[in-house]
């Protein structure tokens, strides 16, 4: 059995990335430099603060996403492009029969530890469980997920953990013919999320007539969340939250 050691296997594929934004930065930063020493270029001054506090971090090993960057610095570290300040999310394998129970594995553990050091996640799925999962209907999958302790599978787990990472959500749109998902940035207010169907829908929004997914399924007819006092008309400063289901009112 070949020897497993994540850390190391992290640590490589770090470096390789740390070295990549080393170079990048290293080429900018005697141009910048010189910029802003001698042309006193507000600009050139605020890149190359940033490219100060950048450069030591890399160079002692670490990813630069282990900074903390004022608002102003990050739309300056946004046009580096620099690798190591993505998000990153670690995706752990396990076995099957102790993916139920991520916490008793000592690896995974480990992973924990180091993600929490650069604000990554870490998500534990089983390759081996996915691949029979694929093969099953609705019924039969979920009798599968109960037998190995598991409540989704690693997919949907995996699917929900970017989007988290990403800041996405996703809100619902519902006819006769068919029901969408539309995926938003959270923070979105209803116009621009309506906005993402059609820029009409966003020009002439009046309001938008909302249920959330969990009243949905919970009283289990439009009618019947209505009656509960859960269906709702929001305006043009609601902030669509992940789940919402959407009806938009608009005028063009």
């Amino acid at each position: 059995m070949p020897f497993v050691d994540p850390l190391a296997d992290i640590d490589t594929i770090n470096l390789e990335l740390i070295l990549a934004d080393l170079e990048s930065v290293n080429k900018r930063y005697a141009r910048v430099e010189k910029m802003a020493r001698t042309q006193k270029d507000k600009e050139s001054v605020a890149e190359f603060n940033v490219l100060q506090k950048i450069k030591p971090v890399l160079e002692d090993g670490k990813s630069a996403r282990t900074i903390e960057f004022t608002d102003e610095e990050q739309k300056v570290v946004k046009g580096l492009f620099l690798l190591t300040t993505k998000p990153v999310l670690y995706v752990a394998n396990v076995d099957e029969d102790v993916v139920g129970d991520p916490e008793s594995i000592d690896y995974v553990k480990q992973i924990r530890e180091f993600a929490a050091t650069e604000n990554a996640e870490v998500v534990v799925i089983s390759a081996r469980a996915e691949e029979e999962i694929s093969e099953l209907d609705d019924e039969d999958k979920k009798e599968f997920l109960e037998a190995i302790g598991l409540t989704e599978s690693g997919v949907d787990k995996l699917t929900r953990a970017a989007y988290h990472l990403l800041g996405l959500g996703t809100y619902f749109t519902a006819g006769e013919k068919e029901v969408r998902a539309w995926t938003f940035k959270r923070g979105m207010k209803a116009p621009q999320a309506a906005g993402i169907i059609h820029s009409d829908f966003e020009k002439g929004f009046i309001r938008a007539v909302t249920m959330s997914y969990d009243d949905l399924v919970k009283y289990g007819s439009e009618k019947a969340v209505k009656e509960a006092g859960r269906l709702r008309e929001e305006g043009k400063e609601y902030v669509v939250q992940d789940g919402d289901i959407m009806e938009f009112r608009f005028n063009v």
